[in-house]
């Protein structure tokens, strides 16, 4: 079930968003969190004030205690702060508060002392509706500290298949997917797990559908790698996109792990669809 954004520009006082179902389960974000702990360290390490928000974090704080813990291995007087919109959830979830991790209610104005260098939000855009998506990656994008990251993702139930955007100041940066081999017969399979912004765009004629049939070809063509293992074969498949002339960031040290990242010029909606002010394809 799909909302609209009632306040998505907001009302003195109150909340920006709506309430979601807010399902989630432990180590569900395992992925993106061994990215932001990993290629995107530096942007923790680099930050005058290593402020890390968790924004919608559902039901359970189960995985804003998980990406506290992860990222204070990385920069241990990192603040995390969840931020719920339901009532109930954030007063559970106080009960669980200590130094450096916080839950606050909320939405996506992100009341929180000071900006933040990343703010993770999961499963959350993709319960509006498309005609949100801009305003929203808008004000979140506002509230980032220079050289901040906003990540707008969605995955599954158990976190075997997940994709995310990643969006800097001046707009989107990236596209990643993350998958648990095993857990897909074609590399498109994770479509059905598209953030919102590309969801529906998976249709032919849209760069999103030509990157997946891209990836598909690819993974069917490294067939032969399959007997020395499906890390090997996802690796062949990302350097075949690459020497294809996609724009693949990172190297064999993340294909490895299942991951694909490549540059949301790559992707991008046509003109006019889900990019904030000032972003320019």
């Amino acid at each position: 079930m799909v909302q609209k954004a009632e306040r998505v520009t907001g009302r003195h006082g109150k909340p920006v968003g709506n309430i979601t179902r807010g399902t989630t389960n432990p180590n569900r974000m395992r992925r993106l969190d061994r990215w932001l702990a990993g290629p995107q360290a530096w942007r923790l390490r680099a930050a005058v004030d290593p402020l890390v928000v968790d924004l919608g974090y559902g039901a359970s704080p189960a995985t804003a205690v998980e990406l506290f813990e992860r990222l204070r291995a990385v920069r241990p007087d990192v603040r995390v702060c969840g931020i719920e919109i339901e009532p109930e959830r954030v007063r559970l979830a106080k009960e669980l508060e200590r130094p450096g991790l916080s839950f606050h209610l909320g939405g996506f104005e992100l009341p929180v002392p000071g900006k933040p260098v990343l703010v993770r939000a999961f499963n959350v855009l993709r319960q509006y509706e498309e005609d949100d998506v801009a305003a929203i990656w808008d004000l979140v994008c506002s509230r980032l500290a220079p050289g901040g990251l906003f990540i707008d993702g969605t995955c599954d139930e158990i976190g075997r298949r997940v994709s995310w955007v990643a969006l800097g100041a001046g707009g989107p940066l990236s596209l990643s997917f993350s998958v648990r081999f095993g857990s897909f017969e074609l590399p498109s399979d994770i479509a059905e797990r598209l953030p919102k912004a590309l969801i529906h765009r998976n249709i032919p004629g849209e760069r999103i559908h030509a990157l997946l049939q891209a990836m598909d070809q690819a993974w069917l063509a490294a067939a032969p790698m399959a007997s020395f293992g499906k890390r090997q074969r996802w690796t062949a498949m990302c350097l075949a996109l690459r020497e294809a002339g996609w724009p693949v960031q990172d190297g064999p040290a993340r294909w490895r792990l299942g991951e694909l990242t490549v540059d949301w010029m790559a992707v991008a909606p046509p003109s006019g669809g889900y990019q904030p002010r000032g972003y320019q394809p």
